[in-house]
């Protein structure tokens, strides 16, 4: 019993010798190695196997099995050729997580303080709102879209070559709001709190003068869809406060939404005040509409609201008296958003190999809520 095993073993090891030879042979044929010539060799164990001659094969075999590993197998690869493979199957891995899963952005203005600040180096989720093809707008394995209250980064739809990072404030088919700098959703204000007034300050960047200097502000929480989460405006937001519940509040803020003034048009990348006018051609412009009374109005309440367009999002920047968003551009595309951001991973206001004074290990780990 076990010598029928021994030769069936022999049998099938000279059968897939046999094979790589033959194969081997067909693209280079007249190998020769130092035991002899393949060609000849392998006939001799072939027409053992067919004839079921065992001893002739065993002799033949250890020959056709030094000749094989000589001449047929792969010889083993250099340690630089096995650097080079890992160092490149790992920049293809990096480059597919960046293209579909998590990518790295710097913040590099400070329209969202205090969630985030300048230096901030954050990772992005790309995958929970659809993985994008490179290079593209086309999405495809969408889990789920944005939500109110998540901070997300996109593509700005009038300068589509430039990511921008804001918060999610109202959804496709929400009606936004702002008066004296309270946000109204679907005509229910925002909750809101103020936590710091006398105190707040925090530091801002001039790329002119490339120089830190100090902003004084106001300190709110806010809280939608049980999102709670901390935004700064401008220093005489509390005195407002006080004076409209005294009833001395005669007009409202300039940062207000919409305006009341001057022409009503619904804010779009066609119609940008604050800038060059850009057509974007995948941004809805949303509609305008006044909030019908019988009495005429206070400052601060609800009289023309906007209506987010489908497939849009309305964004504002943490940072009311200081960000660039929804407010002027009008809303984004979703198919523009490369997606959430989650935390910080690295931050500073300035380093050097000799000067780590700059970093601020406090807010590395941070999530961003």
């Amino acid at each position: 019993m076990r010598a029928a095993t021994l030769d069936r073993r022999v049998r099938k090891e000279a059968r897939l010798l046999v094979r790589d030879a033959r194969a081997a042979l067909i693209v280079r044929p007249g190998l020769t190695g130092k035991a002899g010539d393949l060609t000849e060799v392998t006939d001799d164990v072939d027409r053992g196997l067919a004839a079921g001659d065992l001893q002739r094969v065993r002799r033949a075999l250890p020959v056709l099995d030094a000749l094989v590993d000589e001449l047929v197998k792969p010889q083993a690869k250099s340690t630089t050729r096995d650097y080079i493979e890992s160092i490149g199957a790992a920049i293809l891995i990096a480059l597919a997580l960046r293209a579909c899963v998590i990518e790295a952005f710097k913040i590099p203005s400070s329209s969202m303080y205090p969630t985030l600040e300048i230096g901030d180096h954050i990772f992005v989720n790309k995958f929970i709102y659809g993985v994008r093809i490179p290079w593209t707008k086309t999405k495809f394995f969408q889990i789920r879209e944005p939500r109110r209250g998540e901070v997300i980064v996109f593509m700005q739809p009038c300068e589509p070559e430039r990511d921008y990072i804001k918060r999610v404030v109202a959804l496709a088919g929400d009606t936004v709001e702002v008066r004296c700098n309270v946000v109204h959703i679907n005509g229910a204000p925002i909750q809101h709190d103020l936590i710091e007034a006398e105190t707040c300050k925090y530091d801002d960047y001039d790329d002119i003068n490339n120089k830190w200097f100090t902003r004084l502000c106001s300190r709110y929480r806010e809280t939608v869809d049980g999102v709670a989460y901390e935004v700064y405006h401008d220093v005489d937001r509390p005195l407002r406060d006080e004076r409209l519940t005294t009833g001395a509040l005669l007009q409202g803020d300039d940062r207000d939404f919409p305006r009341l003034d001057g022409v009503r048009l619904p804010p779009s990348c066609a119609t940008n005040p604050d800038g060059e006018a850009l057509a974007a051609p995948n941004q809805k412009p949303g509609t305008l509409a006044e909030d019908r009374r019988e009495h005429n109005p206070g400052v601060c309440e609800r009289q023309l609201h906007y209506t987010v367009p489908d497939g849009h999002v309305f964004v504002m920047g943490d940072n009311r008296a200081n960000s660039n968003d929804s407010r002027i551009w009008g809303s984004v595309p979703i198919e523009n958003i490369k997606g959430k951001a989650l935390f910080i991973w690295l931050s500073y206001s300035h380093w050097g190999p000799t000067d780590w004074s700059g970093i601020r290990f406090h807010r590395v780990g941070n999530y961003v809520h």
